[in-house]
């Protein structure tokens, strides 16, 4: 049976308590992991600090180096997996046996992570508009036509509670590890496979394995990931959007209300959108906050369903 652990500061640590992943329709138990609790958050938060010293010893560039390999093993290497490894194969079987989601849709979603990876300098470009990046490592530095600038980054480490609809939505933290920016992460209950995997490649490419801290577990790992990291994001209904409201240190990603609306000018060329509109629902693995949630039409209702 596969054993996943709990990651403090790179280190694996086994917990008396464990919780089964399970196949999405046969209640098969497909891995045990092992869980963490608020208490133990609390105490490696104290070391926080560890983490960002340990990337600072590596240029913004090397590590945008580093997550560039990482890409490519993360989309096509054997990588360590809790008491076993694991294949880009292995990998897309059991994601899509705990989640639902179709393999293919698996295989794709690593593709678009490892897109991100790879194209991290120019990822970080966009994130900063075009900042010099030893800005960030140094404190200070010319924006341009002699504007100075200061930074100075305000937390040790960023934390994220993640879910487990989406696997797209780890693109969002890989750019935390080369702004030397240790990581917290609170894998999805039958999602724990991305962030492992992607730590393990990472770790392959050089990424100080030190920076990562794992923490699989009930819902008081968030909560003490969000207490004790001064800079956290997580993702929840409508009620975790409203439960953070107005707290700086908590970014709250909520539900999505996407709609398609075809008017009455177009309803009667309606069959020209299906393609875009099964990719609106559909390629962000369906239960995104991005993926279309209903068409609105004047008609033809029942056709397009069908279509």
């Amino acid at each position: 049976m596969l054993e996943i652990p709990v990651i403090r500061w790179g280190q694996p640590y086994e917990s008396m308590d464990q919780s089964p992943v399970v196949h999405f329709e046969t209640g098969e138990e497909l891995a045990k992991v092992h869980q963490a609790n608020g208490g133990i958050i609390k105490m490696d938060m104290r070391k926080a600090k560890k983490a960002r010293d340990i990337l600072r010893q590596h240029s913004i560039d090397d590590l945008i180096g580093m997550c560039e390999k990482a890409a490519d093993y993360y989309v096509n290497d054997e990588l360590p997996m809790g008491n076993g490894t694991q294949s880009p194969e292995d990998f897309c079987r059991i994601q899509s046996a705990s989640t639902g989601l179709p393999e293919h849709m698996c295989k794709f979603n690593m593709g678009k992570s490892a897109y991100v990876m790879k194209n991290m300098g120019a990822v970080l470009d966009a994130l900063t508009r075009g900042l010099p990046l030893d800005v960030f490592s140094k404190g200070y530095g010319e924006e341009g036509r002699d504007i100075k600038i200061s930074y100075q980054a305000t937390t040790n480490a960023c934390g994220w509670v993640l879910p487990s609809n989406s696997p797209g939505v780890h693109t969002l933290w890989l750019p935390v590890i080369p702004l030397q920016i240790g990581l917290v992460l609170k894998p999805g209950s039958s999602e724990p496979w991305t962030p492992y995997r992607m730590f393990e490649a990472m770790v392959k490419a050089g990424v100080p394995r030190e920076a990562f801290c794992l923490y699989p577990g009930p819902h008081e790992c968030g909560s003490a990931i969000m207490e004790t990291c001064e800079r956290s994001t997580i993702f929840g209904g409508q009620a975790t959007v409203d439960q953070h409201a107005g707290n700086p240190k908590v970014a709250a990603h909520g539900p999505g209300y996407s709609k398609i609306v075809i008017g009455e000018d177009k309803i009667e060329d309606w069959e020209k959108y299906i393609d875009l509109i099964v990719d609106s629902f559909y390629v962000n693995s369906g239960r995104s906050c991005i993926s279309a949630s209903g068409v609105w039409v004047p008609k033809y209702g029942a056709e397009i369903a069908d279509a």
